[in-house]
């Protein structure tokens, strides 16, 4: 059997422990691990620009143990990034799930035999809410 490349793509800003879960998680059902930072344009589906300069970003996820390949991802479709890179599993937390764009990765991968592969989100810790925290630090310092 050859191996099996994974792809697992996101934001990556201000890198937490449900990032390195999701990267774990991905790597233990993969031969080949590729990572996926989004850039700034594909990330401001968001509402904001990331925090960390996608530069940073990559290089950060880059040197993650279980992440044998991190490329710049300038896309949401997953099919683009596929025809990119060619992976048999995307990776994806499972807050997707039973969405309805998570339903449409399914179907459209079931017909390039690609199988989507829902990994446990971390629910205590998310960017947005780190943010969020900063922000409320930030107001409190400045009064």
């Amino acid at each position: 059997m050859s191996k099996v490349i994974g792809y697992a793509s996101g934001v990556f800003d201000l890198f937490h422990i449900g990032h390195l879960n999701l990267l774990r998680h991905a790597k233990a059902r993969c031969d080949y691990l590729i990572a996926g930072v989004l850039t700034d344009e594909a990330a401001s589906h968001k509402g904001h620009a990331p925090v960390v300069p996608l530069h940073e970003r990559l290089e950060i996820v880059q040197a993650v143990d279980c992440v044998d390949e991190a490329i710049v991802d300038s896309t949401l479709e997953k099919m683009e990034a596929w025809e990119q890179v060619g992976f048999h599993r995307l990776f994806k937390g499972d807050d997707w799930k039973g969405t309805p764009r998570g339903a449409q990765w399914e179907h459209d991968f079931a017909a390039v035999g690609v199988e989507v592969v829902y990994l446990p989100y971390t629910v205590h810790v998310s960017s947005t809410t780190l943010r969020q925290i900063i922000q409320v630090l930030n107001a409190e310092d400045r009064t």
